[in-house]
């Protein structure tokens, strides 16, 4: 497949490079020279231009690209990217930097295939390496939800019971569940629920609090 990329910083020669370790022709449009000539010198199609402007990404022959990633740093660049390249039937991603962002444009451009906000993610890795234990984000869903993945604890309340007695609080779904050491799975309802068994569960940031207590347990320094 072929894909464009707009912005060469950091999100976008990291997206650059996973595709193209995958077998995908990638091309790279980018204003800086010196960012310029180093994605040359490691072997890409650079466009030196402005993603904003039409005639260059024309020139990236967007016909004949299957998407296009707006990964710089100027959401209003992005946003016209994705827009010129929806004209041209592609797939379009687009780098927000902030929540609010986010939200607007999910809400306001649903002609966007998808709104991503990196940093978010950065956040969530930080925040389950310096918790550790037995509490994992996987993922924010969106602004209000989450994905999570939770060890259940000594003390956890539904520890010795099945998946069918497992009552979470509203605004939350249990989505799979995995014996502790082996894979996670979707949720057998004769299932029981020991110490170390891994529950996957999405839920409303006012009913994790009340999910982690049920699943985890009040020792568990995540849980404080």
């Amino acid at each position: 497949m072929r894909f464009v990329i707009v912005g060469a910083g950091r999100v976008g020669r990291r997206t650059a490079r996973v595709l193209e370790q995958e077998g995908h022709e990638v091309v790279v449009i980018e204003p800086d020279e010196d960012r310029v000539e180093q994605l040359r010198s490691d072997g890409y199609e650079v466009i030196a231009g402005d993603g904003s402007e039409e005639s260059d990404l024309l020139s990236s022959d967007l016909d004949s690209a299957d998407g296009l990633a707006a990964l710089s740093g100027e959401v209003m660049v992005n946003f016209v990217a994705c827009m010129i390249a929806k004209s041209h039937d592609c797939r379009t991603v687009l780098r927000v930097d902030s929540d609010y962002r986010e939200y607007l444009l999910r809400k306001y451009a649903a002609e966007i295939d998808e709104v991503i906000y990196p940093e978010r993610l950065g956040a969530i890795a930080a925040k389950n390496a310096l918790m550790g234990g037995t509490v994992r984000a996987i993922a924010d869903v969106a602004q209000n939800i989450q994905l999570l993945e939770l060890t259940v604890g000594e003390d956890a309340p539904m520890r010795g019971y099945t998946l069918s007695e497992l009552e979470l609080p509203a605004n939350s779904q249990l989505l799979g569940f995995g014996k502790a050491e082996e894979d996670v799975t979707l949720p057998d309802e004769d299932e029981s629920l020991e110490r170390g068994d891994r529950v996957i569960v999405i839920a409303e940031y006012d009913s994790l609090a009340d999910v982690r207590q049920l699943i985890v347990g009040n020792s568990s320094r995540a849980s404080a």
